[in-house]
């Protein structure tokens, strides 16, 4: 049975390159070195601060980790619902793929050029990102005139839909497709269409600002609290202790934000680019063009 392999405890233990440790890494330092200067004063007995009541932070630590669980959750959803979408898009271009070839060899290459089109144009879209004309002509074989006239709309995945659908349409007009078949692959253009809205809701419709706001200073109050309710009592063990306290807290609370918006470019965001490459070379595969290389997905985030 062949199985993806696991990483390892070690591994898991040490990793850096896509955790969350980077971005916490500052506050949880400050936390930290606070920790230590609150402990070690209070271990060589020369101030001790106001010990806080310790019942009081174990209630908002619950209160919160319920709170933080439901955001993750939330956040997660959104991730799981992009991916899914981006598998139905994927899905959709192999399925347009096999129909297409009922076409005539001219109309076929010219839909699945706009197929390959669609996904880097939504793709771009999502991510705010400045496109690259040269880039999509040499992939998807179409001219720079195509391109740059696919570009210029506002809306440059429904365009390039309307550009399909005219295509099979006039398949159907010159009698090469039935209604029946002409049906049957516009159900995938309406299936397209419908990945792109749901794509379009997640990326401009985020987490309520009022509640990411409440929670995130709910956390950081939280974890610069945690030494002085632990200085007294636990001396030089308190930057331990906190650092991990404080590390799962700010931890959670930047990843949840992470993948919040799963469109973009950070470490554990959906690899946009590596599915659009993948539509690249199965649909250039099957017209007998040249394919580019694939592009890896990063360990921590494979397809």
């Amino acid at each position: 049975m062949i199985v993806r392999d696991q990483p390892s405890v070690f591994r898991l233990l040490f990793s850096w390159r896509g955790t969350i440790l980077p971005k916490v890494l500052p506050p949880l330092g400050v936390v930290m070195l606070l920790s230590t200067i609150i402990g070690g004063l209070s271990y060589i007995d020369y101030f001790h601060f106001t010990e806080m009541p310790l019942v009081g932070f174990t209630l908002i630590g619950v209160v919160l980790s319920i709170f933080l669980g439901f955001k993750n959750t939330a956040c997660y959803d959104r991730w799981w619902e992009a991916r899914k979408l981006w598998g139905m898009l994927i899905a959709n271009a192999r399925h347009f793929d096999r129909d297409c070839r009922m076409l005539s060899q001219g109309r076929r290459e010219r839909v699945i050029q706009h197929v390959i089109a669609f996904a880097n144009v939504l793709r771009d879209r999502l991510r705010h990102q400045t496109a690259n004309p040269t880039a999509l002509v040499e992939t998807s074989g179409m001219s720079q005139q195509a391109v740059t006239q696919l570009y210029q709309h506002a809306n440059a995945p429904q365009y390039t839909l309307s550009l399909i659908q005219w295509e099979l349409m006039q398949a159907m007009k010159e009698g090469e497709i039935s209604d029946i078949i002409y049906t049957q692959m516009n159900d995938h253009v309406t299936e397209l269409s419908l990945v792109q809205t749901g794509c379009d809701r997640i990326a401009t419709t985020p987490l309520p600002f009022a509640y990411s706001v409440l929670l995130n200073r709910t956390v950081y109050f939280f974890c610069f609290m945690l030494p002085f309710s632990l200085g007294s009592t636990l001396g030089l063990a308190t930057p331990l202790l906190v650092g991990i306290l404080a590390y799962t807290f700010l931890g959670l609370d930047a990843l949840s934000s992470e993948i919040e918006e799963p469109f973009g470019t950070q470490s554990n965001d959906l690899p946009l680019d590596s599915m659009v490459r993948t539509i690249e070379i199965e649909l250039l595969g099957t017209l007998g063009k040249p394919t580019p290389p694939p592009i890896q997905a990063q360990d921590h985030n494979l397809l």
